[in-house]
């Protein structure tokens, strides 16, 4: 992979939570970032802010992941304003929880399609760019839900279940060409995703803590990947 001020990745749901601690965390340590977001106001005000602090590094296009276009128009944006693709960080999602029973289509179909098939889009968008360049990064931003159901979660889970098949089956099928797969499956995270951006600041991870995950993927040694990585509170509220 190339040296830092020359790497190039792009991030999707990257306005705001854990995708903005990826793209800030990334930008720091001098790479350039192509983001994505489907709310266009959100992505400009991003990158308005991250332009004052790094300069034309970071670039945003509005996004849809579940348009198999804008994926696509996300990754050549990338490569036609930087020159190439080092890494991928698969970082929209959504969630909706109710019993099945419960859940109209719509509500499952934008889990699905958000979790797991905005993720194949942006995957195969990018392969041939990261051949290109010699090898690199796909790190998809999974959770603990791919791993653990819980009722009301169907969809939810489904998704996330079938995120870590789709990224531990693709790391076999590139890690030859020197791109490496990363699944990364935080437990419960401070952002607004679950409704509440307050709620469970003094335990739950920080959105921080995963763009330092990913960081630190990246600082691995060629010969190392590590594949799955799970990343839970410390002291999470005892159950009584």
């Amino acid at each position: 992979m190339s040296e830092s001020s020359s790497r190039v990745a792009v991030v999707t749901g990257a306005s705001r939570g854990i995708g903005a601690a990826v793209v800030q965390a990334l930008l720091g340590s001098g790479w350039r970032v192509v983001f994505g977001a489907r709310d266009e106001d959100g992505v400009r005000r991003a990158e308005n802010a991250w332009r004052e602090e790094f300069g034309d590094r970071a670039a945003g296009v509005a996004t849809d992941v579940r348009r198999r276009e804008d994926c696509e128009r996300l990754v050549e944006a990338a490569v036609e304003r930087f020159g190439g693709l080092d890494l991928l960080v698969n970082n929209a999602g959504v969630g909706r929880f109710a019993p099945l029973a419960e859940m109209g289509d719509e509500e499952w179909a934008v889990q699905i399609d958000t979790n797991l098939t905005g993720v194949f889009f942006c995957c195969r968008a990018a392969i041939p760019h990261l051949k290109a360049r010699g090898g690199g990064w796909i790190i998809n931003v999974g959770s603990l839900a791919g791993r653990n159901p819980f009722a009301g979660g169907t969809a939810y889970n489904a998704s996330k279940f079938g995120l870590l098949g789709l990224s531990e089956a693709l790391m076999l099928e590139v890690r030859h060409h020197d791109i490496r797969v990363s699944c990364v499956m935080p437990g419960s995270v401070a952002t607004d995703f679950g409704g509440d951006a307050q709620s469970g600041l003094d335990w739950k991870l920080h959105a921080e803590d995963v763009a330092q995950v990913i960081t630190d993927l990246l600082a691995f040694p060629g010969r190392a990947l590590p594949s799955r990585v799970e990343l839970r509170p410390t002291r999470p509220p005892a159950r009584t």
